[in-house]
């Protein structure tokens, strides 16, 4: 089974691409993030068509994720817990996450805030949303050691300074601070597996890449799209991989698919 997840920034921009790309890759299930688009406008009937089973998870033009897969689709939860860190005026429970057991295996798409700055109020949502997820994904396993478990998405976050192509530049900033790379790792220490990097190591190996200053073809990327398995799920993955030609050509996303394949 190939599971993968996928930034796609905007469903409706980019949904043959989505298409064409799941027909050349055989994958099963995707985790899509920032969708943009309220449920009345995702695109689900070209996924439909192809065998897909869809959840979606939208409430505006921003954020927004969901799940399709074509081997079940079932348990679709749209809180990973009951007291979600919220965000805004008024404060609600963002599109950030969504749940589902497909072929077994509850796969998660999670699309983490991105902390805007450090010290900004989004900082410190940020880091909330990461502690409690921290908590909720430790007493998954805790409650059951040989759990299916897979957190994928976009996490916002570059643990380690090889996942940068310039530490000087990102000094100071979110998504290399010490309290998100701490949050990044306590989800490690609950138990899970960053099942993707033993198969494609760094450095200059990036998931994502502005779209200002010809990032991508000078390679000034960052590594922030990840799947975290729980260690039962973990042993199962054969292979994994980050789909850097689709970051390619008219119209491309400017994140990468990532990939895993489990016997």
């Amino acid at each position: 089974m190939r599971i993968a997840t996928w930034n796609v920034n905007s469903i409706r921009s980019r949904i043959d691409r989505v298409t064409g790309w799941l027909e050349r890759n055989d994958i099963d299930v995707l985790a899509i993030q920032e969708t943009k688009c309220r449920e009345d406008q995702f695109p689900g009937l070209e996924l439909s068509s192809m065998g897909y089973e869809v959840a979606h998870f939208g409430l505006s033009q921003w954020n927004g994720v969901a799940l399709i897969s074509r081997v079940g689709l079932e348990d679709v939860a749209t809180q990973f817990a009951d007291d979600q860190p919220t965000f805004g005026d008024p404060a609600v429970v963002e599109a950030r996450s969504i749940g589902a057991t497909c072929g077994g295996v509850r796969v998660w798409s999670l699309y983490v805030p991105n902390g805007r700055e450090v010290d900004h109020p989004h900082y410190v949502y940020k880091l909330a949303w990461l502690e409690r997820l921290r908590q909720v994904a430790g007493d998954w396993l805790a409650d059951n050691p040989d759990a299916q478990i897979a957190l994928t998405g976009d996490w916002n976050v570059a643990p380690q300074d090889d996942d940068v192509w310039d530490m000087s530049v990102f000094e100071g900033h979110t998504h290399v601070s010490q309290p998100e790379r701490d949050a990044f790792q306590g989800i490690l220490d609950a138990g899970y597996d960053d099942v993707v990097r033993p198969h494609t190591p760094g450095p200059g190996v990036y998931t994502y890449w502005d779209y200002q200053q010809l990032a991508f073809p000078k390679k000034r990327g960052l590594r922030i799209d990840f799947i975290l398995a729980s260690q039962a799920l973990a042993a199962r993955v054969d292979s994994a991989w980050i789909d850097r030609e689709e970051r390619k050509g008219k119209g491309a996303s400017d994140h990468a698919p990532v990939v895993i394949e489990i016997g």
